[in-house]
């Protein structure tokens, strides 16, 4: 009885292996989209509900500091800008599904900020990856700026990606943790008022 206990015991740990070995066989193809739409804490929770998305990750890019902080980009000192690390499901969603997504979530009339927050670190913008996501994100941009409900130009910036700095823990997931906290923040910052203004209700 002892021995048969100690080989369960020993062999437990392959069967996990093996399982998991399995599921990453059958696992779907991702990809991945760097956003910025100001506060990633919002742009992070309109992605992580769109069907198809495998996760989104806040995080800071574009600046000239190693490793910042929180407070270091918050500053504006750093040249990063508060960005979202979408990946998704390449089975389920393409990169121009993503960037469709992206614009009624953001304000793009302004490049000084968005919503209640001001300055270059909150600024709108599409980081580009590769020579494809470029091409995409130009036929994205001249796709909106034709179809906008708006006469405002357009204020996005397309950049080359380069680092990408995951954000604290505390910001993963913050409308998870901290939901009164968040939605008392989108509200008091009249982020979806402003949208609805710019794109429409929503559907």
């Amino acid at each position: 009885m002892r021995l048969f206990t100690i080989l369960i015991i020993l062999l437990a740990p392959l069967g996990v292996l093996a399982g998991q070995k399995q599921a990453g066989d059958t696992a779907s193809n991702t990809e991945t989209a760097i956003l910025a739409g100001g506060c990633f804490w919002c742009t992070e929770a309109d992605f992580e509900k769109l069907d198809g998305v495998v996760s989104a990750v806040s995080g800071y890019a574009g600046g000239h500091v190693k490793n910042p902080t929180y407070e270091q980009v918050s500053s504006g000192t750093t040249g990063h800008i508060e960005v979202v690390k979408v990946t998704y499901d390449t089975d389920k969603l393409g990169y121009t599904d993503i960037l469709d997504r992206f614009w009624p979530t953001i304000d793009p009339t302004r490049n000084d900020g968005q919503f209640c927050d001001t300055g270059p670190q909150y600024r709108p913008a599409i980081f580009y990856q590769n020579d494809t996501q470029h091409k995409q994100a130009l036929a994205s941009i001249k796709k909106t700026e034709k179809t906008k409900p708006f006469k405002a130009p357009l204020k996005v910036e397309l950049i080359k990606a380069g680092q990408f700095y995951p954000a604290e823990d505390y910001h993963q997931d913050y409308y998870k943790k901290n939901p009164y906290r968040y939605n008392l923040y989108r509200y008091g910052c009249r982020r979806d008022a402003r949208l609805e203004e710019l794109w429409g209700k929503a559907p």
